[in-house]
């Protein structure tokens, strides 16, 4: 349970932050929350990242890169400024779609943004399964028509039941990053449609690739897959942890009405080592590069969005 000092704490925030402590953590009445949850496009984070949409549909000139991005993401991390990432957050913000379907922004996007791989037109995605989700899931958002890439999702799954964005390079084995990108594009269409038998197949089938490794761990030694499953960062982006890993899992659970696979078990705990005694989460180290604005605080110190997470992560297992 939340102190009430941290819930204090938390509920001393944007809107877009502020909402979902006031639905998920305070028990505020519908009313409540939803009226917060408006406040979104009009004030704090989701207002200004509006007021940068240029008059196009796009963020920065870009689908995926700003306009003229030539550096190296590796040298100097990967610019979060452009249409995808923007569309991103003020969907996982969120922004009632109905303010960008006054604007036109699907319909801008289709004439206007083209994908920096192949000039490819921006509703039909590229060959990255994560640019491939988050499109997915903000043409679901914003009606748009992405049909094409639920049968893309469909048919590029690894044969150990995931996806690996290297696949185009060869690659036979799903990563935990792709895979629970995917995952979280194919859960916006469950949520919006109620999905296909094909693509709860796909949905099924990677959740237990996760799961047979309790999401945190090599299934062919046991070792930890890697340092970053206890990175705790927000914003999430495209890095895996068990934090993102596990939020994912509750909101599947939640929309099938589905209780807590206990082999999230280790996951879970390790969250819950992770929660310092004031009953916050630090922030671990944000992914380089370019943003707007900041909108979570620097590494090491105590985070509101990682902290409405995980607590949100916990509750939910510890009331099963």
């Amino acid at each position: 349970m939340t102190s009430d000092a941290v819930l204090t704490w938390l509920l001393d925030s944007d809107p877009a932050l502020r909402w979902q402590v006031e639905r998920d953590l305070a028990g505020a009445p519908p009313p409540v929350w939803t009226a917060t949850r408006a406040k979104v496009a009009t004030e704090g984070f989701g207002a200004r990242l509006l007021e940068l949409q240029e008059p196009d549909g796009q963020w920065a000139g870009g689908a995926y890169f700003p306009a003229g991005f030539a550096s190296s993401p590796e040298k100097n991390g990967q610019p979060w400024t452009a249409t995808t990432w923007s569309l991103d957050s003020l969907r996982e913000w969120g922004l009632d779609p109905a303010v960008l379907r006054e604007r036109r922004t699907a319909e801008l996007l289709a004439a206007n943004s083209r994908w920096e791989y192949d000039d490819l037109p921006y509703w039909g995605g590229e060959i990255d399964c994560c640019v491939n989700a988050w499109t997915l899931a903000n043409g679901l958002w914003l009606g748009a028509d992405v049909t094409g890439l639920v049968d893309w999702f469909v048919e590029h799954r690894q044969p150990d039941g995931g996806w690996n964005c290297e696949w185009a390079e060869g690659s036979k084995r799903s990563s935990f990053h792709s895979t629970l990108s995917s995952l979280k594009g194919l859960l916006a269409y469950h949520s919006m449609t109620g999905g296909t038998e094909e693509t709860r197949a796909a949905q099924r089938s990677a959740e237990e690739y996760l799961l047979e490794r309790r999401l945190v761990r090599r299934l062919s030694t046991g070792a930890l897959v890697g340092p970053w499953v206890d990175a705790f960062s927000y914003p999430f982006r495209w890095l895996y942890s068990g934090l993102n890993a596990c939020s994912y899992f509750r909101e599947a659970a939640l929309l099938d009405g589905t209780a807590p696979d206990p082999r999230m078990t280790e996951a879970v705990e390790r969250i819950r080592r992770a929660r310092q005694p004031d009953g916050t989460w630090r922030q671990t180290g944000r992914l380089p590069g370019d943003v707007w604005f900041e909108v979570d605080v620097p590494a090491g110190e105590p985070s509101k969005w990682l902290t409405l997470h995980a607590t949100r992560v916990l509750d939910w297992w510890d009331g099963h």
